[in-house]
């Protein structure tokens, strides 16, 4: 296995510089930490670059050597604390000419550039440069001819930082996510007085080139329609749009949610505005309106659990993509692809996008659409997923199929949003969708109704299970169970749930032999915030859990300002599962988490404890320490907090904090709100399908393997799996996957807070090529 090694400095000798560019997103900070971290752990001379390329430009103190300090306390900064600027002199050669002597008298060859297409289109005209202007400096006498060959090349890697999530090869760019928390919360609270009043809100999003902000938003909060600029909407859409309205109207709906994207433009390029749609409406249906722009609120706040992930592992990806490149590597950008670091050529990445835009400005609506859905996959998804949830389906064909959905296990956020997804998929495909209340405990007792299109709306948004939700396995039931199948004529089964839920698909497989009426289609999809399912990288819920973590961390953290040296040690939920204290260790900037799959011991726990010690006799005032709550039965919350209590003594003291349920808590964030409509729609999709394939003489009957899966995220791609082909992936006495995949993050946040530890790099990003027709089971943009 390739690994490196802190006793073996790789990067000893080189000079990294980076530097943040264009407009700010929330996540820039903890790239930048990353990057400084990671490029002293390979001992690299890291500094950063004040104002963007304009500090490159002026030079002087706006190049400052970094220090492991120097980047304390900034990961939970929205932002960009080293600045960030836009210079038109950085364009012309003369300023590129500064900004190459500047870098050569500090002996900077690599370069680690955070922004947006047009920042890292700069960065590879000066490399491509590089050589030459050199040559004129050594003309000018600004330096010695014998740094032409010591400064040879320029080496860079990107990271794009923008909001939107406009460029093409990621999945998700640094900032997106934060932007999405920032307008849920703005519309989560309008729907309220929206309600109260009957009103309809006109909301315009950011987004002048990429509709993702407006479109993602839309679907987390149910909104009624939506405007984007890569999908103009046909002629006439302003009849369809109010008749929808007034539909919903009639439905009993007190509110009408419309989200725009600033760019949105029509079939002939011209603006639709907020305030063109509210005239429209109070126009043609005479309903209170009101309009809302978000605007810069969007970039601002404390950036989420998924940005600061995100920008980590980025910015440790981009110091080894320094390292490993040589004069003739193209300068590359970091990406994110499913749960997967890759690296794209920077300029096949950045052509691609602005081949779209080109299609887009000429009208070329037609040709501009294949364009996105091969470069830009997020998008053209998500709007399929919004259709499919928008129409309204008062009278849709008749499938004479009959589905059940029910939640099985704990419950978690984002569960409503995937039944809601459902039920709706599943009457816009014409069947009758049933609704099972508390799981397969309800499910023997006959709580089992019809639900109807209505009766999910404004389930997006809220927390918890509305279905209700119990632990109850089938087995001890399964006669009660098949009576009730057989009694509501039940073709298919979806369910949303945990553990317990995986559990439940095996015992009805099982039962098959004896019961017919499990011979249906039957699909689970993963919703835990513990993250222990097998099959499945992600779970629904597991997001909103690490966001309430790293809110709390955060706050715990900040009240310790301006007080003594404080160590606080912290307890995670998940099981045996050590997701949630791993990842939301990294996200929150820990200096240790203990989990069950990392077994430690004595020895462990005081070489923390003295690792701490050090940290806090220099300029570190605070230390967290996380702890899975079944990580040792001998080694509780409470043992560790005394050890380091007693160990401190001197140095530090310490404090204890149980988190409990309120990680199951609250209303769900973007992503498992996202998450959950798209993996839910895709599942019902996948019902359909099969019911259509096993419908003979007039009944359903499916009793192969594969008739009976789970959903879930492996790497890049949505995948069922037949569940009886998960057993050999499972450990059934501690209710984990065997392998799991967010073990490889545990060292980085063993290198971000100064462990000496070695970090395997074998699954690191390798240099690929962007693809426009990607694998049609691919949808690694369900990662947002």
């Amino acid at each position: 296995i390739k690994k490196i090694f802190f006793e073996n400095l790789s990067g000893a000798g080189k000079a990294i510089a980076v530097l943040t560019s264009g407009g700010d997103a929330q996540g820039m900070n903890a790239a930048v930490r990353a990057v400084v971290r990671m490029g002293l752990y390979v001992g690299a001379k890291v500094y950063f670059i004040h104002e963007g390329y304009q500090g490159m430009v002026d030079g002087g103190e706006n190049i400052e050597e970094a220090s492991w300090e120097s980047v304390s306390s900034m990961l939970q900064v929205g932002g960009t604390v080293i600045g960030s600027a836009r210079c038109k002199e950085f364009r012309s050669h003369e300023g590129r000419l500064k900004a190459a002597l500047n870098l050569v008298q500090q002996g900077i060859t690599n370069l680690c550039v955070i922004g947006g297409d047009g920042s890292l289109t700069g960065a590879n005209l000066f490399r491509e440069e590089w050589s030459g202007l050199l040559a004129e400096l050594v003309e000018q006498g600004s330096i010695e001819a014998d740094a032409v060959s010591k400064y040879s090349a320029l080496h860079i890697v990107g990271m794009v930082g923008s909001i939107d999530n406009d460029f093409c090869g990621t999945d998700m760019t640094i900032g997106t996510d934060s932007a999405l928390h920032r307008i849920i919360e703005v519309v989560d609270a309008i729907m309220t007085t929206a309600q109260s009043h009957q009103r309809t809100f006109v909301l315009e999003v950011m987004g002048r080139h990429c509709g993702y902000l407006a479109l993602v938003s839309a679907l987390a909060c149910g909104a009624d329609w939506v405007l984007i600029p890569e999908m103009p909407p046909e002629d006439g859409w302003e009849d369809k749009m109010c008749q929808k309205l007034s539909a919903n109207r009639a439905g009993m709906k007190r509110l009408n949610i419309l989200i725009v994207a600033e760019g949105a433009i029509d079939r002939s390029n011209r603006p639709i505005t907020t305030d063109y749609i509210k005239d429209l409406v109070v126009k043609c249906l005479g309903f209170d309106t009101r309009v809302t722009i978000l605007g810069h609120v969007q970039r601002g706040g404390t950036p989420s659990a998924f940005d600061r992930i995100l920008a980590s592992r980025m910015g440790v990806e981009a110091v080894l993509a320094l390292l490993e490149t040589t004069a003739n590597t193209p300068a590359c950008v970091v990406s994110l692809c499913g749960n997967q670091s890759v690296r794209l050529p920077l300029m096949e990445c950045v052509q691609m996008t602005q081949e779209v835009q080109r299609a887009m400005d000429g009208k070329r609506f037609e040709e501009a659409e294949p364009l996105i859905r091969s470069t830009l996959p997020p998008t053209t998804r998500n709007t399929h997923t919004f259709d499919a949830r928008s129409r309204v389906c008062f009278s849709a064909p008749q499938s004479n199929f009959n589905v059940a959905v029910l939640n099985v296990g704990a419950p978690a956020a984002g569960m409503n949003a995937a039944v809601r997804s459902a039920v709706r998929v599943g009457i816009s495909e014409g069947h009758k969708m049933f609704a099972v209340s508390d799981g397969f405990e309800g499910f023997y007792k006959g709580q089992i109704r019809e639900i109807k299109w209505a009766d999910v709306g404004g389930w997006t948004g809220q927390g918890g299970s509305l279905l209700g939700t119990k632990r109850t396995l089938p087995a001890k039931h399964v006669d009660k169970i098949a009576e009730q199948m057989r009694e509501h004529n039940i073709n298919a089964l979806l369910i949303v749930g945990g553990f317990e839920a995986f559990l439940s698909l095996l015992e009805l497989l099982t039962a098959r032999g004896k019961y017919d009426e499990f011979c249906v289609p039957m699909v689970m999809v993963p919703a835990t915030v513990s993250n222990n399912v097998p099959g499945s990288d992600l779970s629904i819920g597991a997001d909103t859990a690490l966001n309430a973590i790293t809110a709390t961390c955060d706050r715990i953290k900040q009240s310790a300002s301006g007080t003594k040296r404080r160590v606080f040690i912290i307890e995670t939920m998940g099981g045996y599962c050590g997701y949630l204290a791993s990842v939301g260790g990294l996200a929150a900037g820990a200096d240790a988490a203990y989990i069950f799959e990392e077994p430690f011991d004595i020895k462990d726990l005081q070489a923390n404890v003295e690792h701490l010690t050090e940290k806090m006799k220099t300029s570190i005032q605070r230390g967290l320490v996380l702890r899975n709550e079944n990580c040792n039965e001998n080694y509780t919350t409470d043992f560790i907090y005394q050890l380091y209590s007693e160990e401190g003594r001197g140095v530090f003291d310490s404090r204890k904090n149980v988190l409990g349920h309120m990680q199951q808590g609250g209303a769900p964030s973007p992503f498992d709100r996202n998450f959950g409509t798209k993996i839910s729609a895709k599942a019902m999709q996948w019902v359909t399908k099969k019911l259509v394939e096993t419908f003979r003489h007039g009944r359903v009957f499916a009793n192969t393997e594969d008739s009976c899966c789970l959903l879930g995220m492996r790497r890049r791609a949505l995948v069922f799996q037949p569940v009886v082909q998960l057993k050999g992936e499972t450990d059934f006495v501690h209710r984990i996957p065997k392998e799991q995949w967010w073990l490889k993050l545990r060292p980085l946040m063993k290198i971000l807070a100064k462990y000496k530890t070695s970090y395997d790099v074998s699954d690191s990003g390798q240099l690929e090529h962007v693809v426009r027709n990607r694998p049609k089971e691919s949808d690694a943009s369900v990662a947002m």
